[in-house]
């Protein structure tokens, strides 16, 4: 059985391949849950997935795995196909426990390290978020029509939108304008085909109405009271 080389605490090891972290693996989701990083007594706690893949049984670590599962879009269950892909890794900070041979703690400590974010979902979600992408590299797409034909890119046209902006405003020279919307556009294209949450903006409020006026009492006269 072949395990992955991902780490189920969450402690650097070495070998780990940014290249490597979007790519994705595909295969039938056969188990998961949590248990002993490589069912080993002594290690820590981590969450595990079983995928039967054409070149057989792969296992993978990770603790945000069990959120991946969980929280996904697609909700994948035991017998779906699935694609598991890790997209980033982010700073922790997480308890080393020092184990004797009968596996009981005799110290621990804290140390600063990184944990793998994953998805995992249901490979017609790669499938989509792939044709996504494509459609937002697509120079010749008309924003509105892409917009209509897949209305989940309607945040992620407006973020375009929002940097064409910038882009106008702050950046004098055409070539380098060019270069930037380039940059912000690949940037999002390759989130969105790894499956990361689609990219949102948080549109300005519009400005509140005026409050009713109310109605003005005509001014006291001299002989009423004031009060």
């Amino acid at each position: 059985m072949a395990n992955s080389d991902e780490s189920g605490p969450s402690i650097p090891r070495r070998g780990f391949d940014p290249k490597r972290s979007g790519q994705l693996l595909i295969g039938r989701l056969k188990e998961h849950g949590p248990a002993n990083y490589q069912f080993r007594a002594k290690e820590d706690a981590s969450y595990y997935v079983k995928l039967l893949t054409s070149r057989g049984e792969r296992v993978l670590w990770g603790k945000d795995i069990q959120r991946a599962i969980q929280d996904g879009e697609t909700k994948p269950k035991v017998g779906d196909l699935v694609g598991a892909r890790r997209v980033r890794r982010e700073a922790v900070t997480v308890t080393h426990r020092q184990r004797d041979g009968e596996g009981r703690v005799v110290s621990q400590e804290e140390r600063h390290a990184h944990r793998t974010r994953w998805v995992v979902e249901k490979v017609t979600f790669f499938a989509e978020r792939a044709r996504l992408a494509r459609r937002l590299r697509d120079e010749q797409a008309d924003i509105r029509e892409a917009v209509r034909a897949a209305p989940e890119l309607k945040s992620t046209f407006l973020s375009v939108r929002a940097a064409e902006e910038f882009a106008a405003k702050r950046i004098a020279d055409p070539l380098d304008r060019e270069r930037f919307l380039e940059l912000v556009k690949g940037a999002m294209a390759g989130s969105i085909h790894k499956g990361e949450p689609l990219p949102s903006v948080r549109l300005k409020e519009g400005v509140k109405r005026p409050e009713p006026a109310q109605p003005t009492r005509p001014a006291p006269k001299r002989d009423d009271p004031t009060r």
